[in-house]
């Protein structure tokens, strides 16, 4: 069967058209303005907010699986209060609609204690795992070898964003989906006990999807200011991603086209490794903002 990628126009959401009809949602955060009112700023809980945009996608796509593809909840290490009083009634409210897959991220430690006791929610392993032929995982980790073996690889962590700044140096940043392709001898460099090459599995080359924060208050990495080790996650860190050929688009599905062109843009900067600065693609080569 075909696998169909199709993201909901204007927000940070995948559906997977396969076997099953699939939800994908990243990051929400739940809790993260208990960590913000610590921090002196105090906002409201925005989880019915959050709740009401998921039940708006459940109605639209009506799927039958949703996956939390991480960071379901903020607080590390601990668990707040806001986080046990939320993260359950959040989670029941969803699967009254469809089974739930979560694929923890490194904000979920100890999410299985907010977890209600149901058959159709369940915890998938911190390195993820494989469903209808399609990996998923945070991306705080190695993946599970089993999904190199995929047609695609689902993940998140990074919050992708794209950021431009005018000559006068007021910038916007742009929440944004990039999909990508492996390096398989990279991979297979840290996979020694995995050949890619032959056994019942065969490497199909598969496309990685990063997936933007559901939660826009968490922030996000700007791809086209960063370089490899400036992004979150030992896949990005030992250069098996290839950033330069990545093809971005932003929520309401505008193709900006290659990272490496966005690098090149006048409005575009991206970090010298070596030094924290930004510097200014143009034609005064060498200057340092």
């Amino acid at each position: 069967m075909t696998v169909e990628l199709k993201p909901i126009i204007n927000e940070p959401a995948l559906v997977m058209e396969n076997e099953t009809k699939t939800l994908v949602v990243a990051d929400i955060h739940l809790g993260i303005e208990w960590d913000l009112y610590r921090s002196g700023i105090s906002i409201p809980s925005r989880m019915q907010y959050g709740l009401d945009r998921m039940l708006e996608y459940i109605k639209q796509e009506s799927p039958g699986r949703i996956i939390l593809l991480g960071d379901v909840k903020h607080n590390v290490p601990q668990i707040s209060w806001q986080e046990r009083d939320e993260i359950p009634y959040f989670l029941e409210s969803l699967a009254e609609h469809a089974e739930i897959d979560i694929f923890p991220g490194n904000h979920d430690g100890g999410i299985e204690h907010l977890v209600p006791k149901r058959t159709d929610i369940r915890i998938h392993p911190v390195r993820g795992s494989t469903i209808e032929g399609i990996g998923y995982f945070h991306g705080h980790t190695w993946p599970d070898p089993d999904l190199l073996f995929a047609d695609f690889i689902i993940t998140a962590h990074n919050h992708p964003t794209i950021r431009l700044t005018d000559s006068l140096g007021y910038s916007i940043t742009e929440q944004s989906w990039i999909r990508t392709k492996l390096k398989k001898d990279i991979l297979q460099g840290h996979f020694r006990n995995t050949d890619l090459n032959s056994g019942k599995d065969k490497w199909k080359d598969p496309e990685l999807v990063i997936v933007p924060s559901f939660n826009e208050l968490c922030g996000g990495v700007a791809f086209n200011e960063s370089l490899h080790d400036d992004l979150l996650g030992p896949l990005f860190s030992s250069g098996a991603v290839d950033i330069d050929d990545a093809q971005v688009y932003l929520l309401d599905g505008t193709p900006l086209g290659a990272l490496k062109h966005i690098r090149r843009m006048e409005e575009s900067r991206f970090r010298v490794k070596g030094n924290r600065k930004s510097y200014r693609k143009s034609g005064n080569k060498g200057a340092i903002k």
